[in-house]
């Protein structure tokens, strides 16, 4: 089977410890290598403030994982952020080659996502 290039973003409970959400970190790039995926980036965007209340909660911490994997690994990933109820939302993404140029272009200039401010072209809002 062909390795296909994805990131994942999910979101981690604000009531967790240091060492819980280190260790969730942990367990899911671990459950990535045992089944044969190569992480290929990793980001800690730390404690964020939600748009709007997600299960009661009005913030989280927001991790990013960007790895290659067989596709079959997906369903197993997010069987087990929906298992765990210390995610809030979780977001797997696959990524074309175009995605993945863009990522690694990103890394070498030193920014992550959070950084990055994309202002709309037109407000919806308006009439």
């Amino acid at each position: 089977m062909m390795m296909n290039h994805y990131e994942t973003v999910f979101i981690t409970s604000p009531l967790v410890t240091d060492s819980q959400l280190k260790d969730t970190v942990a367990r899911f790039k671990e459950l990535m290598t045992q089944n044969g995926a190569e992480i290929v980036h990793e980001e800690d965007w730390g404690l964020k403030k939600f748009a709007y209340p997600i299960k009661k909660k009005t913030t989280g911490y927001y991790n990013l994982i960007e790895f290659k994997c067989e596709p079959d690994l997906i369903l197993r990933l997010e069987t087990e952020f929906n298992r765990d109820e210390k995610i809030l939302r979780y977001l797997t993404t696959k990524l074309d080659k175009y995605g993945a140029e863009y990522n690694l272009k990103r890394r070498k200039e030193g920014k992550t996502y959070p950084e990055l401010k994309i202002e709309p072209k037109i407000d919806l809002m308006k009439p």
